[in-house]
């Protein structure tokens, strides 16, 4: 057990410490505050093990850097020689158990998170790979959708050619039908011309020859020797005249 004088002979080396830190503080132009005011705070982090940072700090901008210490070990001295904590073999027991618990994390506390890193890298490497494979998958059915779209722009444009195809064997079904038409009609018409053309020549022939067949018939013997004669006399006169000329 702890007694006063130690408790106090324990704190006074701290207090003198502490004193000579605030007064050196103290000379540096007032700027010492202000650097400890502005120390960087690191939230998550521990020290000792199990400490967080913040109280650090918290006790850094009240007490100054020995602060935490001074009043840590003030705190045990005092619960100590108080006997609020009393040391028997469980006490001992623990403080076994805490340096082995230390060796342990010291000793196994690597090998057991290179292990653990090297199974979270595993596994988040199958999932890695996983997800690469599925955006894979995704990105090859992007793709085909893709080109599916292209195929039904191709589709369509392959639609307009065909109705234009079917147009224009519509307009040349239409010409060649309009042509064949126009040939039927002319063809038609050609033969209603010549069939006039030969009534018109069977006419003529038919009235020749009825005006012919009349006229003879309509001539005596007697007419056509007395006509004969006086062509035979016009010609001998006429061969007279032409032998005087």
């Amino acid at each position: 057990m702890f007694s006063r004088a130690a408790l106090l002979t324990a704190q006074r080396p701290l207090a003198v410490a502490a004193t000579r830190s605030a007064a050196a503080a103290a000379g540096q132009s007032g700027s010492g505050s202000i650097e400890r005011r502005q120390r960087p705070e690191h939230p998550g982090k521990v020290r000792l093990g199990f400490v967080p940072e913040e109280w650090f700090q918290f006790f850094y901008n009240k007490t100054g850097v020995t602060g935490p210490y001074t009043f840590g070990v003030g705190l045990i001295t005092y619960l100590c020689s108080k006997e609020i904590y009393v040391m028997e073999h469980e006490y001992y027991s623990g403080l076994s158990l805490g340096i082995m618990a230390v060796i342990a994390v010291k000793k196994l506390g690597p090998v057991i998170a290179k292990w653990a890193d090297g199974e979270i890298d595993k596994i988040e490497s199958e999932w890695k790979e996983g997800r690469e494979a599925e955006l894979k998958v995704l990105s090859d059915a992007i793709e085909a959708e893709k080109k599916e779209q292209w195929r039904a722009d191709g589709a369509l444009l392959l639609m307009d050619a065909k109705k234009e195809n079917i147009a224009l064997q519509l307009e040349a079904a239409f010409r060649e039908r309009a042509m064949n038409v126009y040939s039927e009609v002319k063809r038609r018409l050609d033969y209603q011309v010549e069939c006039r053309h030969v009534e018109r020549r069977l006419n003529q022939k038919h009235m020749v020859n009825w005006i012919t067949t009349n006229v003879l018939a309509s001539i005596s013997p007697q007419q056509e020797k007395e006509t004969l004669n006086k062509c035979i006399a016009d010609l001998s006169a006429l061969a007279l005249r032409v032998k005087t000329a």
